[in-house]
């Protein structure tokens, strides 16, 4: 339910960062943010 969750949220960022959104917002930290949660997961794999 965790990962579900997880990758509706990272979708709808990703959205908002491809049509400035986030830009205009001043929200861009939420994109590091994302990318922070996802780099463990990397190195383990």
């Amino acid at each position: 339910m965790f990962f579900l969750l997880y990758y509706l949220m990272a979708i709808a960022i990703l959205a908002l960062h491809f049509t400035g959104w986030l830009a205009r917002h001043n929200l861009e930290w939420l994109i590091l943010i994302l990318a922070i949660t996802v780099f463990p997961a990397v190195i383990y794999l």
